[in-house]
């Protein structure tokens, strides 16, 4: 049985593999490709409508328990590298 996590921009549950995880390193949103860098990590489906859907609701600050501003730039321009490809 494979885990299930649930996407903080849509808030629907999906098996770990269809969803990326991030975590927070110095106020930044970096994504973590194997699933293994430490602390809290947020799950999110690799599209842009759910990354602007956690975006509007400041989902990344509450899913990581964090209370500086997060940068998300990085994973905005990966988010839409991986759409345009």
């Amino acid at each position: 049985m494979e885990p299930v996590r649930t996407c903080i921009g849509c808030r629907s549950r999906a098996p770990r593999a269809f969803l990326q995880r991030f975590v927070a390193r110095d106020s930044e949103l970096v994504v973590d490709q194997t699933a293994t860098l430490p602390g809290r990590g947020a799950w999110l489906h690799p599209s842009i409508e759910c990354f602007q859907d956690a975006l509007r609701r400041r989902a990344f600050g509450r899913a990581l328990r964090v209370t500086s501003p997060l940068d998300a730039k990085q994973l905005e321009n990966r988010l839409n590298w991986l759409m345009d490809n």
